[in-house]
């Protein structure tokens, strides 16, 4: 019975377990299929109509801050419902 032995190496020398993968190539628009293409021109206009909606509220005056709580129907900061 013959082992090989185990291979020392210098720390210069160690060999690289990183597996070089190149980036995904980005996708254009035109190359999504029609249905992606319809839900991100539908989401772009929801976006759009939220972003109306609060650049049409009054502005607050000693407020909590940031942004509007309710901006996307959302009660909720950090997790915790808020009674305001």
């Amino acid at each position: 019975m013959t082992e090989k032995p185990t291979p020392s190496y210098s720390s210069t020398e160690v060999p690289s377990l990183k597996v070089e993968t190149a980036a995904p190539a980005k996708r254009n628009f035109e190359d999504l299929p029609p249905a992606a293409q319809r839900a991100l021109r539908e989401a772009e206009e929801r976006r759009r109509l939220i972003d109306a909606k609060q650049q049409a509220l009054p502005e607050e005056v000693n407020g909590r801050g940031g942004l509007e709580p309710t901006r996307y129907d959302d009660w909720e900061i950090k997790g915790l419902t808020v009674d305001f």
